[in-house]
């Protein structure tokens, strides 16, 4: 079902890496789409196409049925929402905000209480699947909030996703987000290391990035990372800074939930050194240049692209059982 069918007004607060792409999605299928963002710059294409600009996030609230913000850390999102012309300020009965950022569970909920309170619906709605899904819609899109809000939103969300899971009550997605952006981390690092291993052990990288591909090595990241860290761009259009956060928001939730970990502390501190050595805006796959840098060894191989495009064809989004 088109936007233009169901006749559904989106909000969208925040266009940025992925933000920008998801709106995009929802233009493309026929979305009335009213927009805000500090950079106008980045909104004029969305203008240029035919979407609505507002002054404030209050204004978008008054021109849209469901609101979106996704933006860089959960102070931005604080901001958007409880500043004097915020979000808030436009929310009432009918309303329904979806934070589609990366965020804290405890925040979104108290968020989630103040929207709740003007008779509006609040749900967390995180994406997972790099930048390069997000631009043709087949990204995965965690939703919590009440099944029915769920149902309400279905329609939208499949418009920006491929894979939509109801992970349950509100703050459930941000949870679910945010472990598995701890794995991606993780994951990322030991690739690191095992590519270094194989290139100081004499191994040729394409092989090697073959073998790791097709053994149980593999992953998500191996098949996205690890081609433009061998390609030398390292971009994978996500920072430094993010990774910091997002492991800042994993030990966070380990913390209330008194679970004494001993990867996560390592992570922080590999991922501080990173962003001192190369700055919080470097790409987040740049850490492995720590063990380039002491190797004096680059991870290079001829044929990996510098930045990573989706060929998988544009699907209409679906909603992923939790049954088995």
């Amino acid at each position: 079902m088109t936007g233009a069918a169901n006749g559904l007004r989106i909000g969208f607060i925040g266009l940025g890496n992925v933000g920008g792409k998801l709106a995009g999605s929802l233009q493309r299928c026929g979305f009335p789409l009213t927009v805000h963002e500090l950079d106008r710059s980045r909104a004029r294409p969305f203008i240029d196409r035919g979407a609505g600009w507002a002054n404030t996030p209050g204004h978008v609230a008054d021109s849209a049925d469901i609101l979106i913000t996704c933006l860089p850390s959960p102070a931005a999102c604080a901001e958007v929402l409880e500043a004097k012309t915020g979000l808030l300020s436009g929310l009432g009965p009918g309303k329904t905000w979806l934070e589609m950022s990366t965020t804290d569970e405890s925040e979104v909920r108290r968020l989630g209480a103040l929207v709740e309170a003007r008779g509006a619906t609040a749900m967390d709605c995180p994406v997972s699947g790099g930048c390069h899904r997000a631009a043709t819609g087949n990204i995965s899109i965690f939703a919590g909030g009440t099944r029915e809000a769920f149902e309400s939103v279905l329609p939208v969300l499949s418009a920006m996703g491929r894979r939509i899971l109801h992970t349950g009550s509100l703050g459930s997605a941000s949870v679910l987000k945010v472990v598995t952006n701890y794995l991606a981390t993780a994951n990322l690092v030991a690739l690191g290391e095992a590519l270094m291993v194989a290139k100081q052990a004499g191994m040729d990288l394409t092989t090697a990035y073959e073998a790791i591909r097709i053994s149980s090595g593999n992953s998500f990241v191996h098949e996205t990372e690890s081609q433009v860290i061998l390609n030398g761009s390292y971009d994978i259009g996500f920072t430094m800074e993010l990774v910091q956060k997002d492991l800042g928001l994993f030990q966070d939730v380990a913390d209330r939930t008194g679970v004494s970990l001993e990867l996560s502390p390592m992570l922080e501190r590999i991922f501080a050194d990173g962003a001192e050595r190369y700055g919080e805006s470097a790409w987040s796959s740049m850490i492995v240049r720590r063990l380039e840098d002491a190797c004096g060894s680059l991870l290079r191989a001829p044929g990996f692209p510098a930045r990573l495009i989706d060929d998988e064809p544009e699907e209409p989004g679906r909603e992923v059982p939790t049954s088995r």
